[in-house]
């Protein structure tokens, strides 16, 4: 590939950062190198998503910008994936004449050969599958962390949310086996990683393709048990498939931390009938309490929309009674986006942008007051910390450290000599803010890891595809002795 390098810049939510991930190791098993920060890439790839209505206008937007860098560079490519390509296609192409390569969501894997088709025919490729041909983890990754892993279990989704686009590009849910998933696991803990989180757009539906009930629960425990790995994370689970054989995992599995991400999306039941949630503010409140009751210490954030067609005062009043009771530690609030193409952009009642702003203001508000307080509660407890690098913006300037709790919330320490990004500390919580803990004192431990080790040493893991591709007969592969599910 006579030295060439590549970029991959990321936009949207978890399953695209595991994308670029697997787009990296495809470049690289491919001969290009990853470009030294600073410096023009010979290709860019730009891998979108298409959630929220300024989508659009970033990608377009990110790709005038690389306009004028592109003529100053002859021989530069620049290719487009992701969820936007699936879905604008060939209009990137007319509308940004000077993209090479456009890739779907399903054909993450023609990226090499479609980079090298355009610059062999000297004109814009584009190829987008309407249907998975092989699971992602099927391919190479050169992964962004020493120590944490995403570790994909299924793609796709089943649902019909009225306002979600991503079923119509991301497709139908595949399920991959559980053999195959553990052995990626494996694979990253054999390389140091301390923590893996397993993706699924509806993660708890697992088992779904292949009919196994309780499969997502048994994932949990055999996951749990492969030795080395500290921490289990997952998102996102859908509260309609959520049962109580995944709390019962979550509680009596020690490595799998407690901390669940549940999209409440709105509290009032007329709001979920006509999202097509598949559940009722009621459902949702008394899996809340199930989980306390298991894990009283896990830590529960959310994903909520504000101003969803038709949504009345009384509608937003009852998200924020739900908001009030279910006492989040912290929650994604959106303000609603029509996205052509789904049932709710053709709704009647889409509201006026300033009556949105304040209801968001107002929720906004009040979940900081939440957060606040259920941070404050934590003031004085002693705290374990996997270090992370690049999550505190001031650390360096105030000589600190910054880590991830157990239960996912975010702790900037004082720093000491020897802590690297990988290691494990524990430490004990001196104040808080409605977005992260802060930890002054000395630290009460600090024990080095592989991961730290790689870190510092500038390496990163990598696995070169974990797979036999996808089920194909009803039930799933088995698992090795040593880590099949109970």
């Amino acid at each position: 590939m006579d030295g060439k390098t590549y970029l991959v810049r990321t936009y949207g939510c978890q399953m695209n950062v595991h994308d670029s991930e697997r787009l990296s190791g495809l470049l690289e098993s491919a001969g290009y190198t990853a470009a030294p920060e600073g410096t023009d890439a010979d290709v860019v790839v730009l891998n979108t998503c298409a959630v929220r209505e300024n989508a659009d206008n970033r990608l377009y937007g990110n790709l005038g910008h690389l306009r004028p860098v592109k003529d100053a560079h002859p021989g530069m490519q620049i290719a487009v994936g992701g969820c936007l390509a699936q879905k604008d296609r060939g209009e990137i192409v007319r509308r940004a004449p000077w993209v090479d390569v456009v890739f779907g969501t399903h054909n993450v894997g023609s990226l090499p050969a479609l980079l090298e088709r355009a610059r062999h025919n000297e004109e814009a490729q584009v190829e987008i599958k309407e249907a998975l041909e092989v699971f992602p983890s099927t391919l190479p990754a050169k992964r962004d962390s020493a120590h944490s892993g995403w570790v994909s279990i299924s793609v796709g989704c089943n649902n019909t949310c009225t306002f979600c686009i991503v079923p119509a590009l991301r497709g139908k849910e595949k399920d991959r086996r559980p053999g195959e998933i553990l052995a990626e696991v494996q694979a990253l803990v054999d390389q140091g990683v301390l923590e893996v989180t397993l993706l699924g757009q509806n993660v708890n539906a697992y088992g779904v393709e292949f009919r196994a009930r309780g499969a997502f629960a048994d994932l949990l425990r055999a996951t749990g048990r492969i030795e080395g790995l500290e921490r289990i994370r997952f998102t996102s689970p859908h509260p309609r498939e959520f049962t109580d054989d995944v709390i019962e995992a979550m509680a009596e599995t020690p490595s799998v931390c407690h901390q669940l991400h549940m999209p409440l999306q709105s509290g009032s039941d007329d709001v979920l009938r006509r999202m097509r949630r598949g559940y009722r503010r009621d459902r949702y409140l008394g899996i809340i309490d199930r989980v306390r009751a298991a894990m009283p210490d896990a830590a529960i954030t959310t994903d909520i929309i504000v101003g969803f067609p038709g949504e009345t005062d009384a509608d937003f009043e009852d998200t924020l009674d739900v908001v009030r009771q279910a006492r989040f530690s912290s929650a994604f609030t959106f303000q609603y986006s029509k996205r052509p193409g789904t049932p709710a952009a053709e709704m009647e009642g889409q509201l006026p942008k300033e009556v949105v702003q304040e209801r968001y203001l107002r929720l906004t508000a009040l979940q900081d007051e939440i957060s606040w307080a259920e941070n404050q509660a934590l003031v004085g407890r002693r705290v374990e910390l996997l270090v992370a690098a690049g999550e505190g913006s001031k650390d360096a300037a105030r000589g600190r450290l910054s880590g991830r709790a157990r239960d996912g919330r975010l702790v900037h320490f004082t720093t000491a000599d020897g802590v690297r990004p990988g290691d494990v500390v524990e430490t004990v919580v001196t104040a808080a803010k409605p977005h992260f803990l802060v930890a002054d004192g000395a630290l009460l431990s600090h024990r080095r890891t592989r991961a730290g080790d790689a870190t510092e040493a500038g390496t990163r893991p990598t696995t070169p595809g974990v797979s036999l591709g996808m089920p194909s007969i009803g039930v799933p592969a088995p698992l090795p002795a040593a880590v099949a599910c109970s």
